[in-house]
């Protein structure tokens, strides 16, 4: 979406959000004083009662705003929009409760009212806003609205950021040309490619280009400079996306050294406060969760013993924080003699060099002999993983973060392995829920590294929702 629509998706926003904030408070009055036959605790007519609501709704609407419902990192995001959403509708209630004490005068006829627009105005609210997604949906179909995109690199990160957005109805972006090495061309990419960017930067206006995206820094600062100035003369959005995944990074100050700009990134939010705020929800979730869990297992450690016959748990060593050896617990899923042996060489024993050769390359197989029936089952449901709660409590572990990778693994990730040291391992991850075992080996370390560089509160909500999902349909399960 262009900066010009996004202005206006904003406005319209605004707009829409104050009519459904009247409507549920209307909506509320109405329940309860017309169809509820209680008695009332205040006679509030109608109209000093909606009069006293229309003062109050700019203010509500700039609690919106303060909260980001009106940037596009927040309402692109559904999840982040209906937790900020809830958020803002108890302060705009919180308001409205601290408005009456203020002028002290009663708005509200009865209590009721005040729960009845609450939970009607977070309702209505997210109804409006998804309606307004599938309308904005279907404008970016037939390429209304949309980003008209120009991707410069040489790198497969160019591919790769063209095939996400490939997309359109969900994007908002159209890749309309892509200046770069033909290799690095996605198969279904149906648009203009240049060789050079200076190509694709003289035929800007032909294209229709209203966003670069550039994902590489050429040797040549005049060459960069190039692309910045064309961008800005045509005055369309520029966004540099770095191809090194540790540049990514949600947590950086920009200041002045010397006379030059200078960024600090910092490694990750999970240290001081971020990781005792984490420490805190892992344990309250936990806990307040294991009367479910706790049956659960115990449930599936008699069905081990009678599907799977053997130990029903399997101690596996993990590297965990700062690379320390852990024990993780998990349901056994493997048959017995095959627990806790290298993988390549059992393959190799079996004669399945093929298989010894996919684990090499991905640390996963598909089909993998190893496992029993049962086990399958476990691993299809990620059940196999619930005794890590145990770890969870112990403080070994997270209930979200990357991967507890094994010692043998820790060469594979070279010079990027420090930075995911410095973060608790997780049950699950980003990685788990963008395809799971789908994904390559260094597509799991790219998201993992984001996750450590960019972790925050909404981010461990949208991950654990996303995982509910990804275990109810299995998607990537091995």
């Amino acid at each position: 979406m262009s900066r010009r629509n996004s202005k206006l998706y904003s406005l319209i926003l605004i707009v829409s959000d104050t009519v459904v904030l009247i409507t549920a408070f209307v909506l509320a009055y109405v329940a309860r004083v017309q169809y509820d036959p209680r008695p009332l605790l205040h006679n509030i007519y109608a109209f000093d009662y909606l009069f006293s609501f229309l003062l109050i709704v700019p203010f509500w609407i700039l609690i919106f705003a303060l909260i980001g419902l009106y940037q596009p990192k927040t309402y692109n995001r559904r999840l982040i929009e209906w937790s900020k959403i809830a958020v803002g509708v108890f302060i705009g209630i919180l308001l409205v409760i601290g408005w009456e004490y203020v002028i002290d005068r009663n708005i509200f006829p009865a209590r009721l009212v005040a729960v009845y627009a609450l939970a009607a105005s977070f309702l209505l609210i997210v109804f409006e806003r998804e309606v307004l997604r599938f309308i904005r949906s279907l404008l970016f179909r037939y390429g209304r609205g949309t980003k008209r995109v120009l991707l410069i690199g040489a790198t497969g990160v160019t591919a790769d950021i063209a095939m996400v957005l490939a997309d359109t109805a969900k994007s908002g972006h159209e890749v309309v040309a892509i200046a770069g090495p033909k290799k690095n061309l996605p198969a279904s990419f149906a648009g203009r490619h240049y060789s050079r960017p200076e190509e694709a930067l003289k035929n800007i206006e032909l294209d229709g280009i209203t966003s670069i995206i550039q994902t590489d820094l050429y040797e040549s600062t005049e060459r960069n400079q190039k692309i910045l100035s064309v961008a800005q003369s045509h005055h369309i959005d520029y966004s540099f996306i770095p191809s090194e995944a540790e540049f990514y990074s949600g947590k950086n100050t920009v200041d002045v050294f010397l006379g030059y700009p200078m960024i600090t990134v910092y490694q990750t939010p999970l240290v001081g406060w971020g990781a005792i705020v984490k420490r805190i929800l892992d344990l309250g979730i936990v806990i307040l969760t294991s009367p479910l869990w706790l049956l659960v297992l115990l449930i599936f450690t008699a069905l081990q013993k009678i599907l799977n016959p053997g130990p029903a748990f399997f101690m596996n060593t993990r590297l965990g924080r700062y690379g320390k050896e852990i024990k993780i617990y998990k349901f056994r899923s493997m048959k017995a003699e095959f627990s806790g042996q290298d993988a390549i060489a059992i393959f190799k024993s079996m004669g399945r060099e093929d298989l010894a050769e996919e684990y090499a390359r991905t640390r996963k197989v598909t089909k993998d002999p190893r496992i029993t029936r049962f086990g399958q089952f476990l691993r299809i449901t990620s059940l196999d993983e619930l005794p890590q709660l145990l770890n969870v409590l112990k403080g070994e572990m997270s209930l979200i973060g990357p991967r507890p990778i094994l010692p043998d693994e820790k060469s594979f990730y070279r010079n990027r392995g420090a930075l995911l040291f410095s973060v608790k391992p997780g049950i699950t991850g980003l990685w788990q829920v963008s395809g799971r075992s789908d994904l390559s080996f260094e597509g799991r370390v790219d998201l993992e590294l984001y996750y450590a560089q960019n972790w925050s509160f909404w981010l461990d909500l949208r991950i654990m929702f996303k995982t509910i999902a990804v275990v109810l349909f299995g998607k990537g399960a091995r």
